[in-house]
């Protein structure tokens, strides 16, 4: 057992401090490792994306892309861990499951750019729950029913697209 007055870092653990501006013999002397004169021998230069006056090229490129500012997200709740917080008794077995009480649980974070929860079928279930989200996927319906439970969602499926 090292004392403590023994202890040492590992060979090669820090580097060396390089003491510039300390004469031409040091190597780093007179610019200090600059180069030559300019805005860039100085401090505070900020240059990143300046090209001399030349319309730079992130101005010269055309924008692409869309987002849609309609776009709704969701807080993610996977079966797995909806069991596993029912298993540890988070959640009431026998109650009705709703978001506060997947919040409260700490299971689903939310905010307001999120539109609810939505129920995933990642993982499985294996008692019977009545849960109400605000979106769920086939899979995890058919889940969750097999188990002997319901699912309500509050908002409705999106229709799909009538065809011309």
């Amino acid at each position: 057992m090292p004392k403590l007055n023994e202890i040492a870092d590992n060979e090669g653990a820090r580097n060396k401090f390089k003491r510039i501006g300390r004469g031409i013999g040091s190597g780093k002397g007179k610019t200090g490792g600059r180069g030559v004169k300019g805005q860039k021998a100085r401090t505070g230069v900020r240059l990143n994306g300046f090209e001399g006056g030349q319309l730079p090229i992130y101005r010269r490129l055309p924008k692409r892309g869309f987002v849609n500012p309609f776009r709704v997200d969701y807080a993610v709740l996977n079966l797995g861990a909806l069991d596993k917080a029912i298993e540890e008794g988070r959640l009431p077995a026998g109650q009705p499951v709703d978001e506060a009480a997947l919040k409260a649980a700490g299971l689903v974070k939310t905010s307001a750019k999120l539109g609810g929860v939505r129920l995933l079928a990642k993982g499985e279930i294996k008692r019977a729950v009545t849960i109400t989200v605000a979106g769920a996927s086939a899979a995890a319906i058919a889940a969750v029913e097999a188990a002997g439970g319901t699912v309500t969602t509050t908002k409705p499926a999106s229709a799909p697209a009538a065809e011309a």
